[in-house]
């Protein structure tokens, strides 16, 4: 069986204006540390999933850039798919990501309900990486609404908690 391909995504693709994608924003842009943190990550889980499809139809989204959407959408608290797909045609630190690719909602959101067990696996490795480099300090962690103190120890009487 042939290997599943896909859709070409290429974020240092050189233009004549300007000359790379990577001039449109600072060094030390968060995006940058994103498609960093990404491309180390090992992605198996979700590449073994496109590899077991039949090689023909439509090349699925590039799985490294669709981490890298839904991680940065997720940094700055974008996470509608109809949010992200807009957000890779009018915002120029989206289209430095996805290397000038509009991936559409519907693509977005099924890659996220298809691979969320994964998904949900690598980004707290992705937090607890960040934590160790210094880079986030984790107070409250909020699932599903619930807000939750990390600091809280168990057994300590409600009236001393904060």
């Amino acid at each position: 069986m042939a290997e599943k391909s896909y859709r070409t995504w290429q974020p240092d693709q050189v233009f004549l204006l300007p000359p790379s994608m990577r001039d449109w924003l600072p060094d030390g842009h968060l995006v940058y540390f994103v498609l960093d943190v990404v491309r180390g990550l090992d992605l198996s889980r979700i590449d073994a999933v496109y590899q077991e499809k039949d090689h023909r139809g439509e090349r699925p989204w590039n799985p490294r850039m669709m981490v890298a959407l839904l991680l940065y959408g997720y940094c700055l608290g974008v996470r509608s798919s109809r949010r992200l797909e807009r957000a890779t045609q009018e915002d120029v630190a989206f289209r430095v990501l996805t290397g000038g690719t509009h991936p559409d909602h519907s693509s977005i959101a099924e890659f996220r309900k298809v691979h969320f067990a994964v998904l949900e696996d690598l980004f707290l490795e992705i937090l607890r990486l960040c934590e160790r480099a210094g880079l986030v300090k984790l107070g409250r962690v909020a699932l599903d609404g619930t807000k939750v103190n990390r600091n809280v120890r168990v057994g300590t009487p409600a009236s001393t908690r904060r």
